[in-house]
């Protein structure tokens, strides 16, 4: 099977991306000829030892299918460690807690970071649901700080008891399984997946699911018909869970997506759904079934509602640019030595595609929600907010 201009899978990701496929149809079957998108995207993504996350491939980096902010500079971890930093000085045995680590290599910096500060957390604590990743990670941190490696820890669960300290989630809320749906005359049509010729294709039914009729028919007055897009129903569950983890301190959000009023902007009605597969981006997530990325951007305003239903203040939300210049991102760059001419520049370059608007510095938003805590965060400190 082509998928031009896509590259072509080697014979062995091929026959991995199969055996998923052959699950997947099952699935389709009894449900009785067609799975909810989000299910879909639920097994394509996460299924045990095949999914996307679950999986042995490889996903970060250049030799993987997207490259992340840490991968990019170890300055954008060192900024997050300039935020963490007060945190873990008010609370007794402070906790940072990171979600899906990727290749740890967040973790590392971050954890190289706070020992210069003199600011180490009592532990590091990772919730990883990929063994692979997890795996890699504990490579890369034994490897990087041999010394600090007894205070790293990694969970399959949220913790039983709450922390104080710092949650961290960079890219991880983009690729939570999202319902896709369109907005007709007179239903809310939802997406649904069949399996037809060999190859998966849409199904489009009158949704019967009344959590999303309700949000869906809320936005109708601003939307045209025909309107496409997508929408998030687990995000407050999962904030839920993520607040009763917090006892106090921080929740620090990264990630690319938009504020309401331009997430349902009238003009993006196709949506957001957006997949990767060996650094080129398109919109079909129904080919290469486990070898590529399914994500959808984030609704940055349902986030800070569900926040505050879960109890949490929303304390700071602002581009990534704003956010990285504040955490002294540009004083960071200078402290470099820059008679290492090759390196000073490399970092240089990457700062640059960390903050300027044509690359990640615009899209890319940070949210700041806190439990008892009333002080300023540093890197919300700039003038240049953007409102929810």
């Amino acid at each position: 099977m082509s998928y031009s201009p896509l590259p072509s899978p080697s014979q062995a990701a091929l026959a991995h991306s199969q055996c998923l496929v052959a699950q997947i149809m099952q699935a389709i079957k009894k449900s009785g000829g067609a799975l909810p998108f989000t299910e879909f995207m639920t097994q394509a993504l996460y299924t045990p030892g095949l999914g996307y996350y679950s999986a042995g491939l490889r996903k970060f980096g250049t030799k993987g299918d997207f490259v992340t902010a840490p991968e990019i500079s170890p300055l954008f971890s060192h900024c997050i460690a300039k935020q963490c930093q007060p945190f873990l000085a008010a609370f007794d045995q402070s906790v940072i807690l990171e979600f899906g680590a990727g290749s740890g290599v967040m973790a590392t910096e971050i954890l190289k970071a706070l020992e210069r500060l003199n600011c180490l957390p009592y532990q590091y604590l990772i919730l990883e649901v990929s063994a692979e990743l997890r795996q890699r990670q504990q490579t890369t941190l034994q490897t990087q700080i041999p010394k600090l490696f007894n205070r790293i820890h990694w969970l399959d669960r949220l913790p039983s008891q709450p922390l104080s300290g710092v949650i961290l989630a960079n890219e991880v809320l983009d690729a939570m399984p999202i319902y896709r749906f369109r907005l007709d005359e007179k239903v809310v049509t939802e997406f649904y997946v069949s399996y037809q010729d060999s190859q998966f294709v849409w199904q489009y039914l009158p949704t019967t699911n009344q959590s999303l009729q309700i949000a869906v028919e809320s936005l109708r007055h601003q939307l045209p018909v025909g309107y496409i897009s997508e929408i998030n129903l687990a995000l407050p569950a999962w904030l839920q869970s993520v607040a009763d983890s917090l006892l106090a301190g921080l929740i620090l959000l990264i990630d690319y997506g938009f504020p309401q009023r331009e997430y349902y902007h009238p003009q993006r009605h196709q949506g957001t759904l957006m997949c990767h597969y060996q650094h080129y981006a398109h919109d079909d997530p129904l080919i290469l079934i486990g070898l590529q990325d399914i994500t959808a951007h984030v609704n940055f305003t349902a986030v800070a509602e569900a926040a505050i239903a879960a109890g949490l203040s929303v304390a700071g939300y602002t581009n990534q640019a704003n956010f990285l210049l504040a955490c002294g991102l540009i004083e960071l760059l200078s402290a470099l030595d820059s008679n290492n001419t090759p390196a000073y520049l490399q970092q240089a370059q990457a700062t640059k595609t960390l903050i300027l608007p044509s690359e990640m510095g615009e899209l890319f938003k940070v949210i700041a929600l806190t439990r008892h805590w009333d002080k300023p965060l540093l890197g919300f400190s700039r003038d240049e907010r953007i409102k929810l």
